[in-house]
């Protein structure tokens, strides 16, 4: 086949998108780590005004304490990179890359659970054993709130029978217990006390400890053609109760600003019932009132954030196509709002790419080439509809070789853009999503498989689904990590 006769469409390459370590966007860097290193957090000065020092509760069964302590002395300590070199740093340590130490909170706030998981609680399965457990425990941490920043969980793999049970998730459950108290948790489990690659280990540990105590790291830089005034709003569905019966849907939206701040979640449960049980397992979705509910309440927390001022352009993503009703929601709640966009991102596609370079061949126009499809490649598919890689190669963002693929394994896939509402090049809105893949502070990635409009929005509805209890008020994603 003559390639030259190819229908497909000319390709876009994106910028990899920047973040910025300061409010005057000038420390601008792409890769998250390599930045901190080079300009610490985005608030180190004021964190270290309000924080001087970084304290940790823990809560364990007897047993795990000294590797617990362990695993904080590995986190104030610094170590050469083990694995990833091309995109991991050296780790300098807690301190000099926060500016504050991290230190044990008071003895009287610990708490030390018996190694035998059936001499825990009151009595009942093991499940509610662990559940009691937690509860009390948030409940005594929650009179000493002011005596430490974070508290590490750890739930042993010999404990693994309680960690599940007839709706129930041990992880869910203490995350929207420690919600409902404000105690950001940090759970940990056996396999982080052999991982051997220290420095990632590291890494990973300290950016999660510092964001669940109110730090930033780092935010968004300003992106060309991007509006200030733009909000970011995630949209995520689950089935509460007997996923065959589809009866109630909760769903969980969060806002960001233009440069990934002010995550907050808003947690709602459906009133209006299942009419199609058969497509909401499909597609979950909203009546037209739900969703102008959400929505409503998602604009009143940008609202409360930004003094009053309505965003120029607001952004809408979510994973399933949007239903009419869906749409007719939308612009009931933000009818004041001068640009909406709603966007399906699809991560399930079968679509894949390879990037082919000139060969030296005689006869032979291209082949592909050592590296895959660069992260930021763009192909339209119609109008409002295109291919965009998140996952690819990112040479920018390595610390050495020209050549960065995150993993290193498979030919990566595309994400599936399609724009069911709003106008403008699709370049922007696409951009948009590549730069929020770089949004999560969970972990040390150069970048999500999809944005945190999705990822963050998924965890939240998946918790309040396994969660019944748990109040549908508004939250930070701290919370949640």
């Amino acid at each position: 086949m003559d390639y030259q006769t190819s229908k497909l469409p000319p390709f876009s390459l994106l910028a990899e998108p920047e973040l910025t370590f300061n409010s005057e966007n000038t420390a601008l860097e792409v890769n998250p780590l390599r930045g901190l290193k080079r300009h610490g957090a985005y608030n180190g000065t004021a964190f270290e005004g309000y924080t001087p020092k970084l304290r940790v509760a823990l809560v364990a069964p007897a047993a795990g304490w000294p590797k617990i302590r362990d695993l904080v002395e590995t986190v104030r300590a610094n170590h050469a990179a083990g694995d990833r070199r091309n995109y991991v740093p050296h780790y300098p340590g807690f301190e000099e890359l926060f500016r504050v130490p991290i230190v044990a909170a008071p003895k009287g706030v610990h708490i030390k659970w018996p190694d035998d998981l059936m001499a825990l609680g009151g009595g009942g399965a093991p499940h509610e054993r662990l559940f009691a457990a937690m509860s009390e425990a948030m409940v005594r941490l929650n009179a000493m709130h002011d005596e430490f920043d974070v508290v590490i969980v750890h739930l042993p793999d010999r404990w693994e029978m309680a960690f599940t049970g007839l709706g129930f998730d041990a992880h869910d459950a203490l995350k929207a217990l420690g919600a409902q108290y404000a105690i950001p948790t940090q759970v940990v489990n056996d396999r982080v006390f052999s991982f051997k690659y220290k420095a990632s280990l590291a890494w990973r540990l300290s950016i999660a400890l510092f964001v669940k105590a109110g730090g930033v790291p780092w935010k968004l830089a300003p992106m060309e053609g991007v509006p200030e005034d733009t909000a970011y709003v995630g949209l995520a569905y689950a089935l509460r109760g007997d996923p065959r019966a589809a009866q109630f849907v909760t769903c969980c939206s969060q806002v960001f600003d233009a440069d990934g701040g002010g995550m907050q979640f808003v947690a709602f449960e459906a009133r209006d019932p299942v009419a199609d049980v058969q497509e909401a397992r499909r597609n979950p979705f909203l009546s037209r009132s739900d969703m102008r509910a959400v929505m409503a309440r998602s604009l009143n927390l940008y609202l409360k954030r930004n003094g009053g001022r309505l965003p120029r352009r607001l952004v809408i993503h979510k994973t399933t196509s949007f239903k009419e009703e869906e749409l007719r929601g939308v612009f009931d709640a933000f009818s004041t709002v001068k640009e909406v966009e709603c966007l399906e991102i699809g991560s399930r596609g079968t679509w894949r790419g390879v990037w082919l370079v000139a060969s030296s061949k005689k006869g032979v126009h291209s082949e592909p080439d050592r590296a895959p499809v660069p992260r930021g490649a763009m192909l339209m598919r119609t109008g409002n509809s295109a291919l965009v890689w998140v996952a690819g190669n990112a040479p920018t963002a390595s610390l050495g070789d020209k050549l960065f693929y995150q993993g290193a394994k498979s030919i990566p896939k595309p994400l599936n853009i399609i724009r069911h509402a709003g106008s403008g090049p699709l370049e922007i809105a696409a951009l948009e999503t590549v730069a929020l893949t770089k949004m999560d502070w969970n972990n040390d990635a150069l970048y999500d498989p999809v944005p945190v409009t999705i990822r963050y929005s998924q965890k939240l509805a998946k918790t309040i689904a396994n969660v019944p209890g748990l109040p549908g008020n508004h939250y930070p994603y701290r919370l949640f990590m």
